[in-house]
């Protein structure tokens, strides 16, 4: 394995462990992204880079995640 694959893999384990973490914060809130995951094409890249895909969702969940992110700022 290559010094970037094993760089990847921890980055990997660390945005699984941040999409846990974001999930739990957003249910405290009453919001779900059904989405949310890590992307695992961007794995494949080279170099091999980690992104966290958010997700698709409807308008009444991004009206919460706003009005959350609203409170959150003030």
């Amino acid at each position: 394995m290559t010094r970037e694959r094993r760089a990847a893999a921890g980055g990997m384990a660390e945005a699984e462990a941040v999409c846990e973490e974001l999930a739990a914060e957003l249910r405290r809130t009453g919001i779900v992204l059904p989405s949310l995951m890590v992307d695992p094409v961007t794995y494949g890249y080279e170099p091999p880079r980690v992104l966290v895909e958010l997700g698709r969702c409807n308008v009444e969940t991004t009206r919460k995640l706003i009005a959350v992110l609203k409170r959150a700022a003030q």
